[in-house]
């Protein structure tokens, strides 16, 4: 019994060590998006930002969803409190809407908003976050398998959300450099396709863990 304990101790201190990583990463990322954003001209890097902070936010959630999960059963919870992964994951997935929201708002803004194109030196910073944001999903989605955890693979989907939106920036600004005069609004274009990509995501993952909490019996093949 103590064996198994200090198993499940030792997997979720690798979950929450590789959840920390991705804190900083995104931080560090946030900043450099938010500021090339403002000062380059680009909305669809802003956005981007704003999908940086929201990985933050979604990743402390992911940590204190593995150490509720991780307690023992007592009096109150005879059966453990395992439900606070799945519940974690619905929690993340809903912030991923709420992102995706907030960019599709802002976005429509910005395009009925006459504007300057984005400079150029925004996309050798989106081609830095791509590679980043790929790396970091690939390293995350390994720790998740290796300890089986629902939560942690869904916070390493949010790296990978943002290294889709990430792309499609770099899509739009591309396009409004090469265009010129009338293709300004093309990177904005570019945010509210990408929002579309973080929904998706955010609905399949929110339904994973709605299923979790349900004790959704699997599908007739595999029984």
């Amino acid at each position: 019994m103590i064996k198994q304990s200090s198993n499940t101790i030792k997997l979720t201190r690798k979950g929450i060590h590789s959840t920390l990583v991705g804190i900083i990463v995104s931080i560090l990322l946030a900043v450099t998006k938010g500021v090339a954003g403002i000062i380059g001209n680009s909305y669809a890097l802003i956005a981007d930002a704003i999908e940086s902070v929201s990985d933050v936010f979604t990743s402390l959630i992911v940590i204190a969803g593995l150490k509720i999960a991780s307690k023992p059963p007592d009096h109150d919870h005879p059966y453990g409190h395992g439900k606070a992964e799945p519940l974690a994951v619905i929690v993340v997935a809903l912030a991923l809407l709420a992102a995706a929201i907030i960019i599709i708002v802002q976005s429509i803004h910005e395009i009925i908003t006459p504007h300057h194109s984005p400079e150029p030196f925004t996309l050798l910073v989106l081609i830095l976050v791509v590679i980043v944001k790929e790396s970091l999903f690939r390293f995350v989605i390994k720790v998740g398998e290796s300890v089986e955890s629902t939560v942690i693979k869904t916070d390493a989907w949010h790296h990978r959300s943002d290294a889709i939106t990430s792309s499609f920036a770099f899509i739009g600004i591309s396009i409004a450099l090469i265009g010129g005069k009338g293709y300004e609004m093309a990177d904005d274009w570019a945010a509210l396709c990408a929002s579309g990509i973080i929904i998706f995501n955010a609905s399949k993952l929110g339904l994973v863990g709605l299923k979790e909490i349900m004790d959704t019996a699997p599908p007739k093949e595999i029984l």
